[in-house]
């Protein structure tokens, strides 16, 4: 499948090569809006293209799931865009795509950065999102604010719903959500899970972690660096899963470093 995405050209850039091209992806319920700050502070000296990952955003729907497969979507996009080598960075879900990038075709993928997740197989993180947007009906609310105040009901945390809210598309008749809330549900299995044990990426690799986020351990540091030897792991205080986000410019300021020096910019 073709997915959705959005390029920005680099505003310094002394040639046409789209080597250096860095693409951006966000994690479960996401788009490729999420990370638009990130985009805008590596534009200058980089060719960026935001993606919508399958079943998310305004790339198609499909009844599958899996990390060979979503891999398989970005190199279909790079071929369609005659790019033949980039670099990732991806978030959350986004960053699993990006190491399965990297395991399935190492040669075409220059570097990548790993925001707040890790090659494991994960416990269940995401039930009581799934079981609050099932039982909840968007179409009833008119503004986005009457969606909030009733989805904190449910969901108490503000940035999640804000993240979740974010996704909301209004037609003719109401508020729908963008990602394919169903599939992603049936699939929850497969997008938690990590297929990839045995492989190897032996390039910069930099992972960048919420000081109050759990989903990079102590204990996963003998599978980060099993998996990736030349892996970094930097860590931004007072922020979680969301870095991206509470902690904008320390997170951009970290990716743009990592690609200036091993792009040599």
């Amino acid at each position: 499948m073709l997915l959705n995405y959005q390029i920005k050209t680099a505003l310094k850039h002394d040639t046409d090569d789209k080597s250096d091209t860095i693409f951006i992806l966000h994690g479960l319920f996401g788009s490729l809006s999420n990370l638009t700050l990130l985009a805008k502070h590596l534009n200058t000296t980089h060719n960026i293209v935001l993606i919508d990952l399958r079943n998310h955003g305004q790339s198609p729907q499909s009844e599958t799931m899996s990390y060979p497969l979503m891999a398989d979507d970005i190199f279909a996009l790079a071929d369609h865009l005659q790019i033949m080598t980039f670099s990732i960075v991806g978030h959350s879900m986004g960053g699993k795509v990006a190491m399965a990038c990297a395991f399935k075709n190492p040669e075409r993928i220059d570097s990548i950065v790993i925001a707040d997740i890790a090659p494991i197989a994960y416990d269940d993180k995401h039930q009581s999102i799934f079981n609050a947007l099932n039982t909840f009906d968007f179409q009833k609310y008119n503004t986005r604010q009457e969606a909030d105040k009733a989805l904190s009901q449910f969901i108490d945390n503000a940035d999640i719903r804000r993240f979740l809210l974010k996704s909301l598309h209004k037609n003719e008749q109401g508020f729908t959500l963008r990602f394919n809330l169903k599939t992603l549900h049936q699939q929850y299995d497969n997008i938690r899970d990590w297929p990839f044990h045995d492989k190897v990426f032996n390039k910069k690799t930099l992972f960048i972690k919420g000081a109050d986020s759990d989903y990079i351990k102590a204990s996963y540091r003998t599978s980060i660096l099993k998996q990736f030897p030349q892996a970094q792991v930097k860590i931004i205080q007072q922020c979680d899963h969301w870095l991206h986000i509470q902690k904008a410019k320390t997170f951009n300021r970290l990716v743009g470093q990592f690609f200036d020096k091993t792009h040599g910019n």
